[in-house]
């Protein structure tokens, strides 16, 4: 079957993979609202195209903390991609730079390690997840006792006395993230992290203006409005319904980038009009890196890429500074029906 779309690699994804290992991509938390709202919140943002303008030539060109890229479609940090393909993330950064993320553990000299073997590892960013406190229940998870295939081991904190993830009664991830993530982490850990790295960095789970404005104050050098996937607190908005609040509070000091829910060309247009600097995908990644390895991951983007292309220049966009708030109509635009009054 020809792949024409990138939604597609998730059911080919679903074939090739063992349960457990699809399920932990696939699944978000609880009830999965927010899972489906992520989606289905793009479709109720419509286009107010522009016509007759010359769009023989389509800029897509981009600039994200100093460094240029060819598009505004970016790769999320996302764990444990051997699950996916014996290449793991070394297929995804070949097909596109990879992005640096960390998890602030209670041992901050753990978190010191990690910076400098990403600034070792040439990494230009670290992104900081900051709305896992606690890990979100995830019953997909829990249902198949989930833990690392016993061929695969968390690379990344080798040598750092972490412990490893054991079966558990319910999800082992959870049960190991319980032991390691630090509760106690606030604004201050944010201002700590800039005085041991020089590398900008980018807060990861900003849904609202309030929060937004505080990691302008914190010093974050960008917000990612990110609800993790769906993965944590059911019930918060779908991201792209969120980005704009944010956008408004960040005043345009830092940039701010979207990650959840981008399945088309058409979404990545619709959160640049509300805002959003650039946006980063995730479960299209290890989907197609499951299907088709390297490959798989080079075609998503060539297809968001040009669906994007596409976009852009039927909405009468030749560059990204053409696309405006005007070329959208949201559902929150529209005047809300009142009741009646009694008589």
């Amino acid at each position: 079957m020809e792949i024409t779309n990138v939604s597609e690699y998730e059911a080919i994804a679903k074939q090739k993979l063992p349960k457990m290992v699809f399920d932990y991509y696939a699944s978000g938390a609880e009830d999965q609202w927010t899972l489906q709202e992520n989606r289905n919140a793009f479709s109720r943002i419509l286009f107010r195209p522009r016509i007759l303008i010359d769009v023989s030539k389509i800029d897509m060109a981009t600039t994200v903390l100093g460094f240029k890229i060819s598009m505004p479609i970016m790769i999320a940090p996302t764990a444990m991609q051997k699950m996916a393909h014996p290449e793991g993330e070394y297929a995804t950064a070949r097909a596109a730079s990879s992005a640096g993320t960390i998890m602030v553990y209670k041992n901050r000299n753990v978190v010191a390690q990690l910076v400098r073997r990403a600034e070792r590892a040439g990494f230009k960013a670290i992104a900081l997840t900051v709305d896992t406190p606690r890990l979100g229940r995830r019953e997909a998870d829990i249902k198949n006792r989930f833990t690392l295939p016993p061929f695969l081991t968390l690379k990344n904190f080798e040598g750092l006395d972490l412990g490893k993830m054991d079966k558990a009664d319910d999800s082992g991830l959870a049960s190991y993230v319980a032991g390691q993530i630090d509760r106690t982490l606030s604004w201050q850990d944010v201002k700590w992290l800039q005085t041991i790295t020089k590398l900008p960095i980018l807060v990861k789970g900003v849904l609202t203006a309030e929060d937004a404005s505080l990691a302008v104050q914190a010093g974050a050098d960008g917000i990612i409005v990110s609800n993790h996937g769906a993965r944590q607190l059911d019930y918060v908005p779908a991201t792209i319904q969120a980005l704009e609040e944010v956008v408004k509070a960040a005043q345009g000091r830092v940039p701010v980038f979207l990650d959840g829910g981008v399945r088309r060309g058409t979404d990545v247009f619709k959160a640049l009009a509300l805002g959003a600097s650039g946006i980063f995908i995730g479960r299209p990644v290890v989907f197609s890196l499951a299907a088709e390895g390297e490959a798989g991951v080079r075609k998503v983007l060539q297809m968001l890429r040009e669906e994007f292309e596409l976009t852009m220049a039927l909405s009468g966009c030749r560059s990204l500074k053409e696309i405006t708030r005007n070329h959208i109509v949201t559902d929150w635009d529209l005047p809300q029906a009142r009741p009646l009054p009694r008589l």
